[in-house]
């Protein structure tokens, strides 16, 4: 098709259990013109260990309606006007789990000052379709 309307409605809440605490949460869903509809839900409850120091556990679970036009390689009908042969919109579902490590000292990290946080996750995740996948990340932020 020549075009495509796409509709993402989401929210998010976020509860902080005191001050060591926090419980984070996130929903949304997508619908589009090819048919594709999803649902997304995030939780994250990172916990602080000392003032400087957090760990947080999350997970994210995502399922998906594939689109209209989709059909593995090969089988699809030579009449057909739009298809695709891609996973990514075919129907499937996905978890991801992991853990991720902040640290985020007062003075700067390695007496920097404006190097202020380092936050190293990993994710592990799993998908329907066969694909499993490691991922490490790491964020530095700069003032």
């Amino acid at each position: 098709p020549d075009n495509r309307w796409k509709v993402p409605i989401g929210i998010r809440l976020n509860y902080f259990a005191g001050d060591r605490f926090i419980f984070r949460s996130f929903y949304r869903y997508y619908k589009d013109s090819w048919g594709l509809s999803a649902h997304t839900v995030e939780l994250e409850a990172p916990v602080k260990i000392t003032p400087f120091f957090s760990v947080s556990p999350f997970y994210r679970y995502y399922t998906q309606q594939g689109v209209k036009y989709f059909a593995p390689y090969e089988e699809h009908e030579l009449s057909e006007d739009y298809y695709t042969s891609d996973y990514d919109l075919s129907t499937l579902s996905s978890h991801m789990a992991g853990m991720g490590l902040r640290f985020s000292p007062p003075g700067g990290i390695m007496g920097i000052s404006r190097f202020n946080a380092l936050e190293l996750r990993y994710g592990h995740y799993v998908r329907s379709t066969g694909l499993t996948s490691n991922i490490m990340t790491l964020f530095l932020k700069f003032k």
